[in-house]
C-alpha cells in the first residue's frame, strides 16, 4: 500500500468512476486511494519523483495544496491520464 497522508481507499462500489487509473492500479495489485503524494505517483508510473514534478511544473499534471503530504486528488490523476492520449482519436 502507499504511504498517502490520509490513506483512506475510495469506495469500490462505483467501479465506473477512473477507469484508466483504476486499470493500471489493478494491473499491480493496489487498490484506489482518496489521495496520492508525489512518491505514490512515481511508484504507480515507475518515474522519478523528479519526473512527476516536470510533469507539475509544465502543467501536465495538477498538484494541490492539502494538509500533510497529499498533493494530488484521484480525479486529478484521472484526468491527466485521459489527457495524455497521443494520436488522433
Amino acid at each position: 500500500m502507499f504511504g498517502s497522508a490520509i490513506g483512506e481507499n475510495v469506495n469500490n462500489s462505483d467501479t465506473n468512476s477512473y477507469p484508466l487509473l483504476r486499470e493500471i492500479l489493478r494491473i499491480k495489485g493496489l487498490s484506489l486511494q482518496a489521495t496520492y503524494t508525489i512518491r505514490d505517483l512515481a511508484r504507480i508510473f515507475v518515474v522519478s519523483i523528479r519526473a512527476i514534478q516536470n510533469r507539475v511544473s509544465s502543467g501536465q499534471l495538477i498538484s494541490r495544496n492539502l494538509p500533510g503530504r497529499a498533493k494530488f486528488l484521484t480525479q486529478d490523476i484521472e484526468d491527466f491520464l485521459l489527457d495524455s492520449r497521443k494520436g488522433g482519436r
